[in-house]
């Protein structure tokens, strides 16, 4: 029967998603699966089983549209990386991110705190007193701490003005990277860019230190 076969298709796509390495081909193995799904769940109309396999229309139905949104997410990400200035490439970080705002005067970390978090200033003014470097609006700090060998901050970062911030924890980064390899590539860029910065005394930029 077909219906049969539809149900084993079903199962071995998602027994095969089990072996994928990255995140995209996984995507992919997942969207066919959830189509086996819906044929196997409306084959049942055929066949006299619909009350029996309707949860699984309703649940594939849903995971479709999840799935298809999750890839396209990710091919962006992987496009920013290849094909945007610096500038492009951070914001493209921003769906991965959540906002927080914060007061004049709000301490973001202590020198000597483990660094678990990466900062993207969205508006107002960062200090860092040990050096007397100031952030505005557009920069980005304290990605380096989250790969350091001890992976602490050796800066104390101070909120000048009132600021709004978009941050991503350091296990968010590594599940991107790790999802996806070319992420990799998109996190030594992001330092590299900013170290030469620092070094021409750009106060726009921070040491990789923080």
């Amino acid at each position: 029967m077909w219906i049969v076969v539809a149900a084993w298709l079903a199962a071995f796509l998602v027994f095969s998603s089990f072996f994928m390495k990255t995140i995209v081909p996984l995507r992919i193995v997942a969207m066919v699966s959830n189509v086996a799904f819906i044929v196997y769940a409306l084959l049942g109309l055929a066949y006299g089983v619909f009350g029996r396999v309707y949860p699984i229309l309703v649940l594939h139905s849903c995971l479709l549209p999840l799935n298809v949104l999750r890839l396209r997410q990710l091919r962006a990400l992987i496009r920013a990386v290849h094909e945007a200035s610096d500038n492009e490439a951070i914001h493209a970080l921003i769906p991965f991110m959540t906002t927080e705002a914060r007061r004049k005067g709000d301490i973001l970390f202590r020198q000597g705190e483990p660094a678990d978090r990466l900062y993207l200033l969205q508006s107002g003014r960062v200090g860092f007193s040990e050096l007397d470097k100031h952030l505005s609006a557009g920069a980005l700090f304290g990605e380096v701490g989250l790969f350091a060998a001890h992976g602490v901050r050796t800066l104390t970062a101070v909120c000048e003005e009132d600021c709004r911030l978009a941050t991503i924890s350091r296990d968010k980064v590594l599940e991107l990277y790790y999802q996806n390899p070319k992420f990799g590539l998109f996190l030594i860029r992001l330092i590299s860019g900013y170290v030469p910065a620092d070094r021409d005394g750009d106060p726009a930029a921070i040491p990789a230190r923080t």
